[in-house]
């Protein structure tokens, strides 16, 4: 009787063994490391009180409340630092985190950035931590296996399977593009947001980011070596130094692209080389086809502007050209946009020059016969309290605000005269 049992108990531990697939492997090795992350928004709203006579003496009453959201992330520093989405923890007035062995910490924000979607968290609680490894999505095959591990609708601990559907995608949301995603089949779902998508050997190779909602199994995640920069400079820095090149580009048509000898249809046409940039120093030249960022085809002008602002300042950007019938490669290193050429930049395309008054905003000084902002009306003494829906009450929060609206085709702006404030759109 006790032979039979061990020898059941061995035929167990053999079946086990066979059936600890590579999949299994990476779950045991890097779920450890993933983390529930957990906010609380403070929402604030007015609502009239039951008397009009309270409502005169004392304004409407306001409701506080807390809604609770939910999303996933990874440790990838035995200290604690914890690689999430900025749209996890955006507006959050508390974080916190639930490690895989059940424990609640809080968590402090290092530093977010929206248009990549990621943030950076520190774990408020003594380690070391369980960690993943961040790899590398350089080198990322079709087909290949991917694993996403997070806490989709609030059920921790979930795990899916799936392969690389696609790399370099461009998704459209809310108004914004993202592009350069990895599209993988492996489900996901509210929630896994923030977590990672993993390959058979345990390295993270994206962050989960986004679904399209009416899909089935088509998810998105943040490709490793756009993570790698933008956490860099958010651990650094606590916020992304915008990547500066110096060149202007534009659509390429039909046209255009049989004077230039051009026989496709995607590519962004080099119009401007700005002197003593990036990109002159990289020997690009005006009438040059931008064809490729990376490992990834340029589609056209805006496509390019979306991929350099996934750089950030001195990460080396390598790309493809084609000029007089020869395909070329270069790379070029960006830097900081230069705070001197914001005033330049605003004057040349919007045609105004501002200068700060304290606690008031940017006051426009003179504006420039027949520029945009001349045809609308904008005059000396009118002044601009937001770029962008960016507050700009100092000369440093106006040139941020500017340094992040340089690679958009329009500009919202505040503008203030006398009592009133409205908003205009112009071109950019």
């Amino acid at each position: 009787m006790i032979h039979a049992l061990v020898a059941t108990l061995a035929l167990v531990s053999g079946d086990l063994a066979s059936r600890r697939s590579p999949v299994v492997q990476v779950v045991e090795q890097v779920s450890p490391a993933v983390v529930y992350v957990g906010t609380v928004q403070v929402v604030e709203r007015s609502f009239r009180s039951r008397s009009l006579f309270d409502d005169m003496f004392y304004g409407p009453s306001e409701e506080r409340r807390a809604v609770e959201g939910l999303g996933s992330g990874v440790i990838v520093d035995a200290s604690g630092i914890v690689i999430t989405n900025d749209h996890v923890i955006r507006g959050a007035s508390e974080v916190h985190v639930v490690l895989a062995d059940g424990r609640q910490l809080d968590a402090e924000v290092i530093g977010a950035d929206a248009d990549a979607d990621l943030a950076v968290l520190k774990i408020v609680g003594k380690g070391p931590f369980p960690t993943a490894k961040l790899g590398t999505s350089s080198d990322l095959m079709i087909g290949e296996t991917t694993i996403a591990i997070g806490s989709p609708l609030g059920l921790k601990k979930t795990v899916t399977v799936g392969v690389v559907s696609a790399l370099g995608r461009t998704i459209r949301n809310e108004g914004r593009t993202f592009n350069d995603f990895i599209q993988t089949d492996a489900s996901i779902n509210p929630g896994n947001s923030g977590g990672p998508l993993l390959n058979i050997d345990g390295e993270i190779i994206g962050i989960n980011s986004a679904i399209i909602a009416s899909a089935q199994n088509i998810g998105f995640a943040i490709p490793a070596d756009k993570v790698r920069r933008i956490v860099t400079e958010l651990t650094q820095f606590g916020k992304v130094r915008p990547a500066w090149v110096g060149i202007d580009v534009q659509a390429l048509t039909p046209e255009l692209g049989r004077q230039l000898g051009w026989d496709r249809t995607y590519g962004a046409v080099v119009t401007n080389v700005e002197a003593g940039s990036p990109s002159e120093k990289a020997a690009l030249q005006r009438g040059d086809i931008v064809t490729q960022v990376g490992t990834t085809q340029v589609e056209d002008a805006d496509d390019f502007q979306s991929r350099v602002r996934g750089f950030t300042a001195k990460s080396p950007i390598r790309v493809q050209l084609f000029r007089g019938g020869n395909v070329l490669e270069t790379i070029i290193t960006p830097v900081e946009f230069p705070a001197e050429l914001v005033d330049s930049t605003v004057w040349e395309r919007l045609g105004v020059r501002l200068k700060p008054m304290a606690n008031v905003g940017m006051v426009i000084g003179a504006v420039r016969p027949g520029s945009v902002s001349a045809q609308v009306g904008l005059r000396a003494g009118d002044v601009i309290r937001k770029v962008n829906n960016r507050a700009v009450l100092n000369a440093n929060e106006y040139r941020e605000a500017v340094i992040q609206a340089r690679g958009t085709r329009s500009v919202l702006l505040l503008v203030v005269r006398g009592q009133r404030g409205y908003y205009l759109t112009l071109p950019f």
